[in-house]
């Protein structure tokens, strides 16, 4: 294996670089799987929510569930943002009180408010009516904060057609909730994922303001502004940094909100998503119509389902060949399950490992079983 530490990843810290291909000498692991650098999950959870002040960071806990990366978060002192039973339920197993969980997801099952409430947690998002009769009858006296809908352009990952509303919609919902017998505390909306517009955060907390004001007018004092995720990583090119957009969202805040505002923050992607490498091999090559096909043991339904939404990797082989542009594509008989294209890769024989950088979020967690291909293995290094 021919891998060298400073042809690896240039956003991969030196050090990280080390342990992943110190793992890969020792291990008869079979492939694919997914390597999770601790000291890089440590260095997110200590730097995100330093910049805002009087803020909690809720961990989105559907970026990368796995229960032993849970337990590294929550042991840095993380709270969790969870949207069904399955998630509670690797929550309850690590024994994470209620004070320590929030639901975000505006559409919630009946059978999740059940268990959750059961559970403790009291403090869910909503954006209609229907979710207020909801959880009227199957969680009284919560507290509510309602989705405001933002503009998402510049994300990678668009996240404002499903949910949210606009802040005339907003504050009649707030005063129905209040209405209701519920306890409507605060306001949230997110930017999107992967925002790469780091004025998208102050448009939104300016669009928010109105309805915190209007709301308060009508005598309901809200105390939470839910801010929700969206910070970028690094894949195949730089970001705008965390103390970057920190600085600049603080300064909105806390220019215009009271001064005891609660701030609430719910990274995943930033998290855990650079500490992540995916570690595959070759399983084959071909050449169709002048285009060189590479196919990998990890594909599109088994770990890599953001390929296809815009998100591209950086892919890394450790053979010295001459480069050439490669159709990348995983093991499924689908032809959907097409990665990437036009990647300039030096020729690997079948067999040679390819390690996939920035993988650790959404990758495990969107994976299935399809065509019989199993879930790849997540291990914390």
């Amino acid at each position: 294996m021919q891998y060298e530490i400073k042809r690896g990843h240039k956003f991969f810290p030196k050090k990280t670089w080390e342990k992943v291909l110190n793992f890969l000498a020792r291990t008869d692991e079979p492939t694919p799987y997914l390597l999770m650098d601790s000291d890089l999950i440590r260095q997110s959870c200590q730097k995100i929510g330093r910049g805002i002040k009087n803020s909690k960071v809720f961990y989105a806990m559907k970026a990368n569930p796995d229960i032993e990366v849970v337990k590294f978060i929550m042991q840095q002192g993380l709270s969790f943002e969870i949207a069904s039973e399955g998630e509670l339920s690797v929550l309850r197993m690590l024994n994470v009180g209620p004070d320590r969980i929030i639901s975000s997801n505006p559409v919630k099952s009946p059978s999740f408010i059940r268990e959750a409430y059961s559970y403790g947690v009291r403090l869910f998002a909503f954006d209609s009516e229907h979710e207020i009769e909801k959880l009227r009858i199957l969680a009284p006296e919560s507290e509510l904060y309602v989705r405001v809908s933002v503009p998402n352009e510049g994300s990678e990952w668009p996240l404002s057609k499903k949910f949210g509303v606009e802040p005339d919609r907003a504050v009649s919902l707030l005063l129905l909730a209040a209405e209701r017998g519920l306890n409507p505390v605060g306001i949230t909306f997110h930017v999107g994922s992967q925002c790469m517009n780091i004025y998208n955060w102050s448009t939104a907390i300016d669009k928010v303001l109105g309805v915190w004001r209007k709301v308060e007018s009508e005598g309901i004092k809200l105390r939470v502004l839910n801010i929700g995720g969206g910070y970028p990583i690094r894949y195949t090119r730089e970001v705008v940094d965390i103390e970057s957009i920190e600085k600049m969202i603080n300064e909105t805040i806390f220019s215009q909100f009271p001064e005891d505002i609660e701030v609430h923050i719910e990274p995943g992607r930033a998290v855990v998503g650079e500490a992540g490498v995916f570690i595959t091999r070759v399983i084959g090559k071909a050449t169709r119509s002048d285009e060189n096909w590479l196919y990998i043991d990890v594909g599109v339904f088994n770990g890599l389902m953001e390929s296809i939404g815009g998100i591209k990797y950086t892919m890394i082989v450790g053979s010295r060949a001459k480069p050439k542009r490669w159709i990348v594509a995983g093991p499924s008989c689908d032809s959907f399950d097409v990665i990437a294209r036009d990647v300039l890769l030096p020729e690997p024989n079948i067999g040679d490992y390819l390690l996939i950088p920035s993988a650790g979020a959404y990758t495990i967690s969107y994976a299935s079983e399809f065509n019989g291909f199993p879930i790849p293995k997540t291990v914390l290094i």
